[in-house]
């Protein structure tokens, strides 16, 4: 069963063949990273073992925030459908954990049905007993935007002893588990209170080490005017500095994600921006999946070669016959100093080391005499994987990539926008008169002609040098005023006759207003007299 063990330089110098990436992982953490973590009992101070289900399943966006921010309707409005056990309201509505899931028939599934499904990525929830599971659903529905992605539902945070007392169960180590395991998180915010209560303070720490899966919303911001809005934002990023210890300013949306009419549409412009920007990150999920997988069991790996010395080191130092209680109680006392030995005999990074004061309560329950010794091939095995295995996989990932591409999240509010005229900049900079029959251009055609026999055109045409001369008194770089050159000069003679020229400084004026170019002239930009041209 453990023949894998054995010294085998040829295996040193030939990784693992892989079929798929998900295939791949599962091999590599059964055979592999899960040995060390049951030698060491990883599984009773970090993280219950991973299954199939943790490698196979979709990606996961996993909601939080204090109550009353619209998350149930941040679900809502992506979904475009109420999904069941659905509850909104202006006070503490969902009590429950939800997790939004696609099924062929809409239902709920209690929680404690859910963690003895091994299609579902929950069964080590079951840790947290009946408490938490009387609290924990699976909503299932048909809806396309759950073909892709799986969405978490949260109770609101509460502030104050009392309510995180009555919860039943450790609010914050359940939101700890899922961060481990969803691709991104959301923090909801509500711009009329950007108060970070105790709770919610506690749980924004439980979600540490996994700041590159969090974003921020800043919901509800079209009830307030522009002037405030800018303070509330100056606010939370003051109080997000306090708590999210990230040398990186986080992202913060700002929006109002729900289908109500804006209250103050001042900012409509904003909003329209800061939900496409969102949208497109969430839409990524299921392309970067497999290279979020694979990054976790890095993260996972590290954690396990670390416990694994500290676990080891406290055996060492254990004495065989008396003294032992003393001895107990002196070295998790002096748990630092052994993270610091550990930290410069063996070269690891401050950050790999989990936190001190988690470890040393979970200590006190264990018997240190019963740690394991160093081994160091187990440790040998999963540096292997990390030297030669992952490097295979990540050339998988991107095979994976380039020949079967994943699906973008479609369906609900990601298609609201797609087509039509109330897409995302649809008849606003280069897309100005897109839909009209006359060419767009020709309204300003009158004052560039004027500029246009300024400079001199011979056979009505002026040369690149005259051209330029009037182009770069726009002040755009030359990387740009290239790039309108080359979408500007359509039969590509090296100089412009008097539509080209309106053409370019039509170009200059999209750009000098805010907008970005396009990569390739749009037809409807393309002069009357050039369209018939063949490319």
């Amino acid at each position: 069963m453990f023949s894998w063990l054995g010294t085998d330089d040829r295996r040193k110098k030939d990784p693992e063949v892989f079929q798929t990436v998900s295939d791949g992982l599962k091999k590599l953490y059964k055979t592999k990273l899960l040995p060390l973590e049951e030698h060491y009992k990883f599984h009773e101070f970090h993280s219950p073992a991973l299954e199939d289900a943790d490698f196979d399943n979709k990606p996961m966006v996993l909601l939080v925030g204090q109550y009353s921010t619209g998350k149930t309707s941040f679900i809502r409005y992506l979904l475009e459908q109420d999904f069941p056990g659905m509850r909104i309201g202006p006070e503490p509505t969902t009590d429950s954990f939800i997790a939004v899931m696609h099924g062929d028939v809409e239902g709920l599934i209690p929680g404690n049905a859910l963690v003895v499904d091994p299609k579902k990525p929950f069964r080590k929830l079951n840790a947290f007993g009946n408490a938490f599971l009387n609290r924990f659903v699976c909503a299932q529905l048909p809806n396309p935007v759950l073909e892709s992605i799986s969405v978490i539902d949260t109770p609101g945070i509460l502030s104050g002893e009392k309510q995180r007392i009555s919860r039943g169960y450790d609010f914050a180590a359940v939101l700890e588990w899922f961060a481990e395991r969803v691709d991104r998180i959301i923090l909801l915010f509500d711009a009329h209170k950007l108060d970070i209560s105790d709770e919610f303070s506690e749980v924004i720490k439980a979600l540490k080490n996994h700041e590159d899966k969090i974003r921020v919303v800043l919901n509800k911001a079209d009830q307030i005017e522009t002037q405030q809005l800018m303070r509330v934002y100056g606010a939370l990023m003051w109080s997000l500095g306090k708590i999210v210890n990230t040398p990186e300013v986080i992202r913060v949306y700002i929006g109002s994600f729900w289908s109500q009419p804006l209250l103050i549409p001042d900012n409509r412009k904003l909003f329209e921006a800061e939900e496409q920007d969102l949208f497109k990150d969430i839409q990524s999920l299921p392309r970067n999946a497999a290279l979020r997988k694979l990054n976790d069991l890095i993260k996972r790996a590290r954690l396990a070669k670390v416990h694994a010395y500290i676990i080891s080191s406290l055996k060492k130092d254990m004495p065989s016959m008396f003294g032992k209680e003393n001895k107990k109680k002196e070295l998790i006392t002096s748990l630092s100093e052994i993270y610091g030995r550990i930290e410069r005999e063996h070269q690891i990074s401050p950050g790999d080391f989990p936190n001190i004061k988690k470890m040393q309560d979970q200590l006190q329950g264990h018997d240190l005499n019963k740690f394991q010794p160093l081994k160091m091939k187990l440790l040998d095995t999963v540096d292997d994987m990390l030297a030669h295995d992952i490097a295979q996989l990540m050339v998988l990932v991107r095979q994976e990539e380039t020949q079967r591409p994943h699906p973008v999240v479609k369906g609900g509010a990601f298609d609201g926008t797609l087509n039509g005229p109330f897409g995302h900049g649809y008849g606003e900079g280069a897309g100005e008169g897109i839909d009209e029959v006359e060419w767009v251009v020709a309204r300003d055609k009158p004052m560039y002609d004027e500029i246009f026999y300024t400079l001199s055109p011979v056979n009505g045409k002026v040369t690149g040098a005259n051209a330029k001369k009037e182009m770069v008194k726009s002040k755009l770089p030359n990387t740009v005023l290239g790039k309108i050159w080359k979408l500007a000069d359509i039969d590509k003679d090296g100089m412009l006759d008097d539509e080209e020229f309106a053409l370019a400084n039509h170009l200059i004026k999209v750009k000098l207003e805010g907008h970005e170019l396009p990569s390739d002239l749009p037809a409807h930009l393309i002069p009357p007299s050039k369209r018939k041209i063949p490319e």
